[in-house]
């Protein structure tokens, strides 16, 4: 049951920064969300967009361990180190 916990916190984690992502580019530029993704990456910009979106995921850190939910709040951030390797390689 604890890996099934922990996946559910890396779903969690991955979801919260997608969010975070496109409430960053609805937000902040002019474009639509396929557009400004575009142009960010064309730019070289997509890591630091995505580790902007990943904020969300110390919301959700803090709500899970609220709620005694310790797996999933590790599995969030497993989530995030996974993103953080994944903007040093972009």
């Amino acid at each position: 049951m604890k890996i099934v916990n922990l996946l559910i916190g890396f779903l969690i984690g991955i979801a919260a920064a997608s969010l975070g992502t496109y409430l960053f580019i609805e937000l902040f530029t002019d474009y639509d969300t396929a557009l400004g993704l575009s142009l960010i990456r064309q730019q070289g910009l997509i890591g630091k967009v995505i580790t902007l979106g990943t904020i969300l995921n110390i919301i959700a850190f803090f709500i899970l361990l609220q709620f005694k939910k310790e797996m999933m709040a590790r599995g969030v951030i497993l989530a995030t180190f996974v993103l953080a390797i994944l903007t040093i390689i972009l």
